[in-house]
């Protein structure tokens, strides 16, 4: 009888004690949750969201990094209108942009069809094919500068057709086209992985139906291959458009924004007014256009796969 009415308030407090663990267990979890992603949270907010924050404010004044900036209004925004080698600045860069992002996306999807088939040694060419993206980029412009050059290999095999083979690094016309060259080599392997394994989750029975219902080969790539990929290429489209944008280091390292300013892009240009002027205001501005420029792209983007989703 005894154990009969106490059960039901033991089986109560062992429930109240059940929840209180449970409770406790996952304030735990999120202490510790929060614990471990905080370093990260931190170095974001230090090194990434202040400075960006701040570019907003220096953008709009005038500072030389020593003392406070003094805002300055528009000053700095119609000093754009009239500065030539901005406009030179934002004319290559869009000029890379637009060929060298259609160009390595092609390059990388054909790659990445290529050795999803059964092809022999295909893990052995998926390698040679990232190899390049994972190489110094110092290395890379010293060796593709040597085979750029006026007597270099490459125009030692273009001689063999024309008689007068182009200056490629040399020539004010064909630098910017040299540097899209040794960028789309670099960087199609990278994004030829990132392709691929966006292949290898389309299911192999939609391509078996289609076998059955008689579609070629190009019928499978234009009817299964690319609509199963649009999330895919959306992503690699997006990193790619960014990253094309940003173009920087290789610039850098293989011409220096020249001959002359040939190949003088945006970002070189930010680093020149601000760390060879000392006028990081005026810089701030030209980082806040290929902020909006960056930005403007992307959401382009975003709008034309949401519509093409519904």
């Amino acid at each position: 009888m005894t154990t009969n009415t106490t059960s039901p308030q033991a089986g109560a407090r062992r429930r109240q004690r059940g929840s209180l663990t449970s409770g406790a267990i996952t304030r735990r979890n999120t202490r510790n949750g929060l614990l471990f992603i905080s370093p990260n949270f931190i170095g974001f907010i230090l090194l990434t969201l202040v400075p960006v924050l701040s570019l907003f404010y220096i953008g709009f004044s005038q500072w030389n990094a020593f003392g406070d900036p003094v805002f300055n209004g528009l000053d700095n925004w119609k000093r754009l209108v009239g500065d030539n080698m901005f406009w030179r600045a934002l004319w290559n860069t869009c000029y890379y942009a637009i060929v060298h992002i259609p160009l390595t996306l092609a390059i990388a999807f054909a790659l990445a069809v290529l050795l999803n088939s059964k092809l022999k040694f295909r893990s052995f060419f998926r390698t040679v094919a990232f190899f390049p993206y994972i190489t110094s980029i110092v290395a890379v412009a010293q060796v593709w500068s040597m085979l750029f050059d006026q007597h270099g290999v490459i125009n030692q095999f273009i001689g063999w057709l024309v008689e007068d083979p182009p200056a490629w690094l040399g020539s004010t016309s064909w630098a910017m086209p040299a540097v899209i060259i040794v960028a789309t080599w670099k960087e199609a392997g990278y994004y030829m992985i990132l392709l691929l394994a966006g292949l290898q989750t389309i299911p192999s029975e939609l391509y078996e139906a289609a076998s059955i219902d008689g579609a070629n080969g190009w019928q499978k790539f234009w009817r299964i291959t690319v609509p199963s990929m649009r999330p895919t290429l959306f992503f690699v489209l997006v990193m790619l458009s960014v990253g094309s944008f940003k173009i920087l280091d290789l610039v850098l390292v293989m011409t220096s924004g020249g001959p002359g300013s040939s190949t003088l892009v945006l970002a070189q240009y930010v680093y020149q007014v601000a760390f060879e002027r000392y006028d990081f205001g005026y810089s701030s501005t030209v980082a806040l256009v290929l902020f909006l420029i960056c930005m403007i792209v992307t959401l382009i983007q975003f709008w034309y796969n949401n519509r093409k989703e519904k």
